[in-house]
């Protein structure tokens, strides 16, 4: 289920719930979301690691995962990820809404069929346009609670939409040899580091724009907006790091992908705080 990345999936599910509400929404209504979520999170990626057990051989960080190993085969792989999926599928239906029942179908199918399955080994702008998938935690979350989206709701869909390029691609430098070794076509395998660094920070700046137009559209206060700045501009600083010269240019795109994952967990908790505060 890649629990781990389903976790940093689901930090911006509650902020979602938050800003819908206005307020702290119904306890239980948060539970069901998010451990719904969280089954069809798991659908999905265990999916991927079926469809993609080949691949993820050649990869050293990926050879040890039990599909590839034979721990599990890739039939009761199958079967789980499916029992899971549809499991997660009824719980938003009985506990939720329709409409966060179908985004979960779409962000499920999505990330299955679009992106592992046409995009990844096809495009460098793979994770661009796949990375939609978990932009869908925030509509989920959002929908979960007002059974309808906002202009505020696609705002935060576009903050993780615009993060997720420069969030993975930092990984992906980091790990250039592995993917190079699967023929997957990430855009640091493929590309010069002066156009990775360039399309790294063309999406930071439309996230640090987008994390703007969030606090505005929420009407939060004014002190959110200026610690939304804050942590967008620390984010741009690690990129002033990325040099393409440097020999510690693999070392600094960790430290950017860690940094990322700090940055979602901060926004996340402030947008809480500002949404109970105001």
């Amino acid at each position: 289920m890649k629990l781990r990345v389903v976790e940093l999936l689901l930090v911006s599910t509650l902020p979602a719930m938050v800003l819908a509400a206005e307020g702290l929404p119904d306890l239980s209504l948060v539970l069901a979301t998010i451990f719904a979520g969280t089954l069809a999170a798991g659908s999905a990626n265990a999916f991927n690691m079926v469809i993609e057990s080949d691949l993820d051989k050649l990869m050293a960080r990926t050879a040890k995962r039990p599909v590839v190993t034979g721990q599990i085969s890739k039939k009761n792989a199958s079967i789980f990820a499916t029992l899971i999926g549809l499991l997660s599928l009824v719980l938003f239906w009985i506990f939720t809404t329709a409409l966060a029942t179908f985004l979960a179908l779409i962000a499920i199918v999505f990330y299955v069929v679009v992106y592992t399955m046409a995009l990844k080994q096809r495009t460098a702008q793979n994770i661009v346009w796949g990375g939609a998938a978990g932009c869908m935690p925030v509509l989920i979350g959002w929908a979960a609670v007002t059974n309808s989206l906002s202009l505020t709701a696609w705002a935060f869909f576009l903050v993780i939409f615009f993060w997720t390029p420069p969030h993975f691609w930092a990984l992906a430098i980091k790990y250039k040899d592995d993917y190079a070794a699967a023929g997957t076509p990430m855009l640091p395998v493929v590309a010069t580091k002066a156009r990775v660094l360039k399309e790294m920070w063309f999406y930071t700046i439309l996230m640090i724009a987008s994390s703007i137009w969030l606090i505005l559209a929420a009407a939060l206060p004014t002190w959110s907006l200026a610690i939304t700045v804050v942590l967008g501009l620390v984010f741009a600083v690690q990129l002033v790091g990325l040099k393409e010269s440097s020999a510690e240019y693999a070392k600094v795109a960790g430290k950017i992908f860690q940094w990322s994952i700090t940055y979602l967990s901060l926004l996340s908790i402030l947008l809480v705080a500002a949404q109970l505060l105001s």
